[in-house]
């Protein structure tokens, strides 16, 4: 017997029950997808955050006219009309609040950039003492990295500032080096040069025959490394380049004059002056940050294998020797990321000199600027953003020479 078939309607998988529609299918395909998810949780976080913000500022802006007062930038055009007690770019009291903003700028800047160049050469000095064969060496290193990292910077700060530095001689019984150099409870006046011609002009100059002087044998080292000797054009742009440094040293020697420190009163006058709220903050902080660069050249130093020291000294490396061709070259790897850490920290730890009335950023214009003008929001926010873009600078810096220096793998 034949049985005879019968046909059954069709029916839509997306419209049958408990089978999930396609706007559910394709939600569920990008979370699925490791790309997409990221991008959507990026921008709920993104929304977030400027909702925040918005939600900031609106409630600040809602409290600043209940009481008032605007928000704006239009106040660093107005006479600061206050003195500050060090400057490395002319100031005076009849400037503008941005001029204030400038001065500070530059008074962290070479305070921050001082502690960190003498700060890593202690620091790695003493990394590389903490590893010597001498007990005695290695101890007396290991005890200043403990002892200076277990005290507080600001009360270093404040121990050099009054135990050291405001314990120095007045004026009139100054400790001196010639007609050159006094050093006193104020500070330290020093011989200097006064030249017609513009400092930043000089700066700038001087950065462009070293710069060119290194590009000229950067360009000569492929043929040097082949050859073993240099081309007649690197010897001719190198007589270019003499030509050019001394015309630079010529036009600047007949240009300037000596400008010594002279006594007058109760103080000197003339020279170069550097405070000794500087000094304490520079000595406090070169100290502090020396210490915990030692400990990261120590691990790097560590960081590489037993086999490479032994193998320096088989092929008759002195101890220099190996530490500047063999081991430093290697170690470098692993020091760079958290010297990164130990620069920007350096960078940050100049707002503490404000406790000893060093006139760094913070103190001239979060404190008295902010006093005299009520615009603590903005100062606020400028004072943040000269910080974020310093740390990103010196991240970004850091992060291309330790790409530079990492090993190339195919």
């Amino acid at each position: 017997m034949i049985q005879s078939s019968t046909s059954k309607p069709y029916k839509n998988p997306s419209k049958g029950a408990g089978l999930p529609s396609s706007t559910t299918q394709k939600w569920t395909s990008l979370l699925n997808n490791d790309s997409s998810r990221a991008v959507i949780l990026q921008a709920i976080v993104l929304a977030l955050v400027l909702f925040g913000l918005w939600f900031l500022f609106a409630n600040a802006n809602e409290n600043l006219n209940r009481l008032g007062m605007t928000f704006g930038f239009d106040f660093l055009q107005v006479t600061a009309g206050f003195n500050i007690s060090w400057s490395l770019i002319p100031y005076d009291p009849g400037m503008s609040y941005w001029r204030v903003f400038l001065v500070g700028i530059v008074n962290t800047l070479i305070l921050s950039f001082c502690v960190i160049v003498v700060g890593t050469i202690i620091g790695t000095v003493v990394g590389i003492l903490r590893l010597s064969d001498n007990p005695l060496v290695s101890q007396l290193a290991r005890w200043y990295v403990e002892i200076v990292r277990n005290v507080p910077l600001l009360i270093q700060i404040i121990f050099w500032f009054t135990v050291v530095f405001s314990t120095l001689p007045a004026p009139r019984q100054s400790y001196h080096l010639g007609e050159w150099l006094f050093l006193n409870n104020r500070g330290l006046y020093v011989m200097t040069m006064e030249s017609a011609l513009s400092w930043g002009w000089i700066v700038a100059l001087g950065i462009a025959l070293v710069a060119s002087l290194y590009a000229l044998f950067r360009w000569s080292k492929p043929y040097y490394t082949l050859s073993g000797s240099r081309s007649s054009g690197f010897y001719i742009g190198l007589a270019v380049w003499a030509l050019a440094a001394g015309w630079a040293v010529w036009s600047f020697s007949t240009s300037t004059s000596l400008s010594v420190p002279t006594l007058k009163g109760f103080n000197y006058s003339g020279g170069a002056f550097l405070p000794a709220s500087f000094g304490a903050a520079f000595v406090a902080m070169t100290v502090y940050r020396s210490a915990a660069i030692a400990e990261t050249v120590r691990a790097g130093m560590q960081s590489i294998d037993r086999g490479q020291h032994e193998a320096a000294f088989t092929i008759g490396f002195s101890r220099v020797q190996s530490l500047r061709l063999i081991l430093i070259p290697q170690a470098i790897r692993s020091i760079i990321p958290p010297m990164t850490n130990s620069w920007l920290a350096a960078t940050k730890d100049s707002s503490l000199a404000v406790a000893i009335g060093f006139p760094e950023l913070v103190s001239v214009f979060m404190q008295t600027s902010m006093n005299q003008t009520g615009r603590a929001i903005e100062i606020i926010f400028m004072v943040m953003g000269f910080y974020i873009f310093i740390s990103l600078l010196i991240s970004y810096l850091l992060n291309k020479y330790n790409d530079s220096v990492q090993y190339k793998v195919r």
